[in-house]
């Protein structure tokens, strides 16, 4: 079959890795022509983005090179073999260094892999380098990062969304086609809704944590980054499944994601519009495009149905102090005793002096903000008030998630209240940042499956808006299926994929973003 990709760097920095794994078997492309032209687009454009922390470009082509060789010699390869690959810089990946976007972590290097990029890597993808994020993924901008906030390709003076904005960023400036990114509060689906991409939270327990840098253990959770809903299916079927080296792994079989993305229409199935997740606070341009986008789904099939979820009002409150309070047990271990930052150990101060020196120099703000709330939240005394309280309500939470299920197949709202902001704009106020998460966090304090689709672009400002879709515990695929007729109709209205409308970047020294 002939490939719609050609040789042309254009062309192949736009492509989707289905067509690129198309070409390669065609033999109209090599994972090293392809591997090159990312690194080259990386090179050019990165200073401008910055997406990526580090790069890894050696290690990257010998990789390319070993596919295309066993490609020639006849041998079966997975779906995405050759294709390259952005990381998330939680990830371990052995010899290279794993920061968390701190300085705490600057120069420690991985000595090992961690499950999930392990799977990529025997799938025989391609690992790129590590993406910028928010400091230990506490952000919804990427702009705690230590090494300094990535801007969104789409307008260079936005944020990308955070934590995992350098994922995203990767794949809307077309230095990558596919990502790896994790998602506790909302961190892989709000960059997927501000820069016009894919990202999916799969079900909690449904992708490994196991050499992930925990952030807040019972919230985090791996997940794949995308152009395509085709594309993030087929990475998700990649990553997922049972780990023993991951106690909350769930030992059950992947649900069929990319037959689900694949699929034309949503007949039978009832979409639930979750009414506390509109009216005031969302600006005009998402709620237009949301409601177009609740349209579309409807005319593939869907029936649509409004859902109430009354305690989904106090997932916020309650997130902020769960995951703080996970912070705070978290982040005890970089003492400046074990590995990590150490400062001012020359003998004339106490290991206390020296923890405490390497610590406040090792954190950035919002890491201490969370610490020192978090370890409030757990104190003698408040205990019960707080973490126990909000440890209820996400009890909750999930109990309307259960009774919503009773009415409907999935739930659908915005991703996030507001397209991209600008950078700077809400440093200084964090409740302001917090509420970029009003819609994604419930489903991580129920470990449900979720995900963030586009869904056109905000008419006041021509940003990206994303429509978000939840679906019960190990249904999955219902994400897939709701994001890959969402595509389609998209795809039809526009003529193009939202995210095909903007050109690649022409100039290492350009100022005025993709648009």
């Amino acid at each position: 079959m002939t490939s719609a990709v050609t040789t042309g760097d254009a062309e192949i920095l736009t492509a989707s890795a289905c067509d690129l794994v198309a070409a390669m078997e065609a033999g109209e492309l090599s994972s090293a022509q392809i591997t090159r032209a990312c690194l080259d687009r990386i090179e050019q454009v990165d200073g401008q983005v910055n997406a990526f922390l580090a790069v890894d470009a050696d290690r990257a082509m010998d990789q390319a090179e070993g596919i295309d060789r066993r490609r020639a010699a006849g041998e079966k390869l997975g779906p995405l073999a050759g294709v390259p690959l952005a990381v998330k810089d939680l990830f371990c990946y052995r010899g290279m260094a794993t920061t968390a976007g701190s300085r705490i972590l600057e120069d420690w290097i991985s000595p090992y892999t961690s499950t999930v990029v392990q799977r990529c890597l025997d799938a025989g993808m391609v690992v790129l380098g590590k993406t910028n994020l928010d400091e230990f993924a506490m952000g919804s901008s990427t702009e705690t990062s230590a090494f300094g906030p990535t801007h969104n390709p789409w307008a260079l003076d936005r944020i990308p969304g955070g934590s995992g904005g350098g994922s995203a960023a990767a794949l809307a400036a077309f230095e990558a086609p596919l990502a790896l990114g994790t998602d506790t509060g909302g961190s892989i689906r709000l960059p997927a809704s501000v820069t016009g991409t894919v990202g999916v939270k799969p079900t909690y327990g449904g992708t490994s944590r196991y050499g992930v840098i925990a952030m807040a253990s019972s919230l985090d959770q791996p997940g794949p980054c995308a152009r395509t809903v085709t594309d993030a299916a087929l990475l998700h079927r990649v990553i997922a499944g049972h780990d023993p080296m991951d106690q909350t792994s769930i030992p059950r079989d992947v649900p069929p994601v990319v037959e689900a993305a694949r699929g034309a229409d949503l007949l039978g199935m009832r979409l639930g519009v979750v009414a506390e997740l509109s009216g005031d606070g969302y600006a005009p341009g998402v709620s237009q495009r949301f409601g177009e986008a609740v349209a579309a789904l409807q005319e593939a099939g869907a029936e649509i149905v409004e859902i109430s979820c009354p305690h989904f009002k106090h997932a916020l409150g309650a997130y902020y102090l769960i995951q703080p309070a996970e912070v705070s047990s978290n982040l005890a271990r970089y003492d400046a005793m074990r590995y990590g930052l150490r400062l001012d150990d020359d003998g004339n101060h106490s290991a206390e002096q020296v923890m405490t020196i390497s610590r406040g120099a090792g954190f950035g703000a919002e890491a201490k903000r969370r610490i020192i709330l978090g370890t409030y939240a757990l104190s003698s005394g408040y205990y019960d008030a707080y973490y126990g309280s909000a440890q209820k309500v996400r009890t909750l939470i999930a109990r309307d998630f259960e009774h919503a299920w009773d009415s409907c197949d999935a739930l659908i709202s915005p991703t996030t209240p507001t397209t991209a902001f600008r950078i700077g704009e809400r440093t200084n106020d964090p409740l302001a940042m917090y509420q970029a998460d009003l819609c994604t966090i419930p489903a991580n304090l129920a470990g449900l499956a979720a995900g963030s689709f586009p869904a056109g672009l905000a008419p006041e400002d021509g940003l990206p808006v994303g429509l978000q879709v939840m679906a019960p515990v190990l249904a999955d695929d219902r994400v897939y299926r709701v994001g890959g007729a969402l595509e389609k109709q998209m795809t039809a209205a526009w003529g193009a994929p939202v995210l095909a409308q903007i050109p690649p970047l022409s100039g290492a020294h350009e100022t005025e973003g993709l648009r």
